[in-house]
């Protein structure tokens, strides 16, 4: 019996094709775990937190920002419900409003009517909690400085004019 022999041009030729299909299946595969955290909540179910995270993109929308980030707010609400009923039964009632506002969760609305059933609440004591809250643990977060290009506090360098204030890009130099 003959040994069937390969040349060097089969040889390279299948292992392109093996390395194109490889390929093919990893970049497929990648979308398929976005999202590679969690939530982890104390006091708030799934739902909850899910709906606060959904509300939190509404209150501060920066298309830029992964929900990871907003996770973070979701995060601190749920260590206040956690110490203080009455602070856990304000957003327990406020993501019901929520959801009944078009007698549909409110993660499964729109943008637009997200915005809607958010705008419905303002002056009650959920929207001043929530929006409260957001302001300082999202905008407190150096990851979230990057994003914005924000160098950080500057009072332990000595002040912006010894450190950074001649720096910005877009400023006209003399």
């Amino acid at each position: 019996m003959k040994k069937p022999t390969i040349t060097r041009r089969k040889f390279l030729q299948s292992g392109t094709l093996t390395a194109t299909a490889a390929l093919a299946l990893v970049t497929s595969g990648a979308g398929l775990k976005a999202q590679t955290w969690t939530l982890s909540t104390v006091e708030l179910t799934k739902h909850e937190a899910a709906t606060l995270l959904a509300a939190c993109r509404q209150f501060y929308p920066h298309d830029g920002l992964g929900d990871l980030y907003y996770a973070v707010c979701v995060e601190s609400l749920d260590g206040k419900a956690a110490a203080d009923k009455g602070v856990s039964s304000t957003l327990k009632e406020g993501v019901k409003t929520l959801d009944g506002h078009f007698s549909m969760a409110f993660v499964d609305l729109s943008d637009g009517n997200q915005l809607e059933a958010i705008k419905a609440m303002d002056g009650t004591a959920f929207f001043g909690a929530v929006r409260g809250d957001i302001v300082v643990s999202l905008y407190n977060n150096p990851l979230v400085w990057r994003h914005f290009g924000y160098e950080g506090p500057s009072f332990d360098d000595g002040g912006y004019l010894d450190r950074g204030f001649d720096d910005i890009g877009w400023l006209r130099q003399n």
